[in-house]
């Protein structure tokens, strides 16, 4: 892989550490704001729900710019917001900050993976994506336990700030190092829309939505259903969240693997394991040792199968930026769909088990909307 990838994942890693960082410090921005829990998720919503709606238009008034420029000025407006979330001196300017991170990082998100796939070849674009991906992996096992640390001793504007300054520097290396793209790689409207006449390309992305929606609506809410149900101290939290990471590290190198040739049995079998260990979650909830193990289980498939999702795209319909850029902002409809049906269920009165619940529903639509495309000896070309 050319290190020029290592580099689009650090990118990743900045804003997915951004967006997931909210969920590792509940219980502190719902102190610091005089709200309830479930209004902290909506944050999370919020920010989704910018990348799925912002992301797009965002991106088709960048396509006539070389993916390095469009890349540095998103990840300038993403400082900006970032720098919002530090300042934020209530809850509406706390969302003002998601929204404006949102926007910019779903065009990213869509910039880089594009951008990946041109450096290497077709056969190997589920691999390059599963490194560039990595980055939101490793937000999740290094970045998320060490803002929800950095939060629960030193404040959440901290925590803030540090990402601020992480964004910064990235920026600076990508600045340096990154080179220009040639002029071939400037995008034209016509180019990108013909792909979007593929029925198979929509049912992908209605697949992936699934799968991100059932792994968010649990955890979204992984930090109260801890401490409240389970009984762990918020000590444990960042430990836990950093567990979960690792686990999806190496769903995320191991699907990798095998997303480019087995992208439909790869999708298969990780709904059917995200859609048992939620189930078994939910039931042994009060159980540190089934929350653990669960866990873990939810690590390996859930947001990592990333890889076999972004292959299976890229095998129905070309590799266009605008694509990839709609693809990511199915996957964050499903950040909505899970966070927001996980707050109702809450707020609802029906307890911090709910979201579990709701995502074993979401991953076995999941499941269901793959069903179609299984016969057809998994390729889902034809």
């Amino acid at each position: 892989m050319p290190s020029i990838i290592y580099l689009l994942a650090l990118a990743i890693f900045c804003m997915t550490t951004s967006e997931f960082m909210v969920a590792g410090m509940m219980n502190e921005l719902a102190l610091a704001f005089q709200v309830s829990v479930s209004s902290i998720g909506y944050l999370i919503t919020a920010y989704a729900g910018a990348m799925v709606v912002g992301g797009p238009i965002l991106t088709a008034t960048l396509l006539r710019m070389r993916s390095k420029q469009a890349l540095l000025f998103l990840m300038f407006v993403f400082l900006i917001g970032q720098s919002l979330g530090a300042i934020a001196w209530n809850y509406d300017s706390m969302m003002f900050s998601r929204i404006i991170t949102g926007i910019a990082s779903s065009s990213a998100f869509g910039i880089t993976i594009s951008f990946s796939a041109t450096l290497v070849p077709p056969n190997t674009r589920g691999k390059a994506a599963s490194i560039v991906l990595a980055g939101l992996m490793i937000a999740t096992v290094i970045g998320l336990p060490i803002t929800t640390f950095v939060s629960q001793n030193f404040g959440w504007r901290i925590s803030f700030g540090f990402v601020s300054i992480l964004v910064l520097v990235s920026g600076i290396m990508i600045q340096f190092l990154l080179p220009s793209s040639p002029n071939k790689s400037v995008l034209n409207w016509k180019d990108e829309l013909i792909g979007f006449k593929n029925i198979n390309l929509w049912a992908a992305y209605i697949t992936s939505m699934f799968i991100i929606g059932g792994t968010f609506a649990a955890f979204s809410y992984f930090t109260p259903i801890f401490t409240s149900i389970t009984g762990f101290s918020s000590a444990s939290i960042p430990y836990l969240l950093a567990l979960y990471g690792v686990a999806t590290v190496i769903g995320n190198i191991a699907i990798g693997k095998f997303a480019d040739k087995y992208t439909m049995k790869t999708l298969l079998i990780g709904m059917i394991i995200l859609i048992v260990a939620l189930s078994l979650f939910a039931v042994g909830a009060e159980n540190k040792y089934i929350v653990v193990i669960t866990t873990i289980f939810i690590g390996l498939t859930g947001v990592s199968m990333n890889p076999a999702m972004v292959a299976r795209v890229m095998k129905t319909a070309n590799n266009g930026t605008m694509i990839n850029t709609l693809h990511s902002s199915f996957i964050t409809l499903g950040v909505v769909i899970g966070s927001s049906l996980g707050s109702l269920g809450i707020s609802n009165g029906y307890g911090y088990k709910s979201p579990l619940w709701i995502g074993a529903c979401l991953a076995i639509l999941g499941l269901l909307s793959l069903l179609p495309y299984l016969g057809k000896n998994f390729n889902v070309s034809k």
